[in-house]
């Protein structure tokens, strides 16, 4: 028994040896990516015991003396925690869905260009404002705002025979305007995604709808929604993994860290930024931080377990 055993794990070795140096090459092409995920996203988990220490710099890591849960019940006792947490949620929650529809209506127009050469114009001219840095984005916003030389005041406001405005201290306003820059900045970049799945879609369902009589709605509504319906879902699964992150240029540099906009601009990131860089207080920060993680991975698993219920095909796992 043992010699058959034996001889039968011998093919199974070289097998094995066989598979390995043939996916040589793409496991070396993966080392980069692992390295850089294990350094840049397990290796900082080392560091979550500060949010329960007194974190002094003398002492380091290890010697801090532990607290407890204390930086997290000063980080919610403190009246900047619901305005934070508020902002958060409900800025997130604007740019999902108006990103997702406002991509989803360029990729379907995209789709139904028929010149090639104005589709690769305009993915081109779409995409690049999400390459373009926050920080030249805060210089762009400022050239339109200033109140001395921005455009809206020189050239619009005053074309009409309005008085200035002094944009950078007058919250009523900075809600539109950072819902504005957001969607802006990174439709272009979803919307390429969506016509990445339209045009996958078999373009016999199309040809067959026209033989039927389908004109360009119904194609639209009954094919290309259907269609894109998988990824809808799984970059707004993605979304509200991340839906109590904020893009901190965009509320700290685009604001020009205004503390007359502080409530409609202050979210987490923003608080742990100003607690690092203000208060030198790593403990709090890093609560806060572990906070945005839990809360984050736990509306993933409550999004992804609605969704099963609802289509278990269009769920993330």
């Amino acid at each position: 028994m043992k010699e058959t055993s034996n001889t039968q794990m011998v093919p199974k070795k070289r097998k094995r040896h066989r598979n390995l140096k043939m996916n040589l090459a793409l496991f070396s092409m993966m080392l980069p990516g692992a390295i850089y995920l294990i350094i840049n996203n397990y290796v900082p988990m080392f560091g979550l015991q500060i949010a329960f220490k007194k974190y002094n710099y003398a002492d380091g890591i290890w010697k801090s003396p532990w607290t407890g849960l204390s930086n997290f019940t000063y980080l919610f006792k403190t009246k900047d925690a619901l305005i934070m947490t508020r902002n958060t949620i409900l800025y997130n929650v604007v740019f999902i869905i108006l990103g997702t529809v406002m991509a989803v209506v360029i990729a379907i127009i995209l789709n139904e260009l028929r010149s090639r050469r104005a589709k690769k114009i305009y993915q081109v001219l779409f995409l690049i404002p999400y390459l373009i840095s926050m920080v030249v984005v805060s210089y762009i916003v400022f050239a339109f705002l200033s109140y001395d030389n921005g455009f809206l005041n020189n050239g619009i406001i005053a074309a009409f025979g309005g008085s200035k405005i002094n944009w950078y201290t007058q919250p009523k306003y900075w809600p539109f305007i950072l819902v504005i820059v957001q969607l802006w900045k990174n439709f272009g970049y979803q919307s390429i995604i969506y016509y990445a799945t339209v045009i996958g879609i078999d373009s016999s369902l199309y040809e067959a709808a026209v033989v039927d009589g389908a004109g360009s709605w119904k194609r639209i509504w009954h094919i290309t929604l259907p269609g894109l319906k998988t990824t809808i879902v799984t970059l707004t699964l993605l979304a509200v993994g991340r839906i109590f992150y904020s893009d901190f240029g965009l509320f700290y540099q685009v604001p020009q860290d205004s503390g007359m906009l502080s409530n409609v601009t202050q979210t987490i990131d923003v608080y742990v930024y100003k607690g690092l860089t203000q208060l030198n207080d790593v403990g709090r920060s890093s609560a806060a931080g572990f906070y945005q993680s839990i809360v984050g991975f736990i509306l993933v698993l409550t999004a992804n377990f609605v969704v099963r219920k609802v289509d278990k095909d269009s769920a993330l796992f």
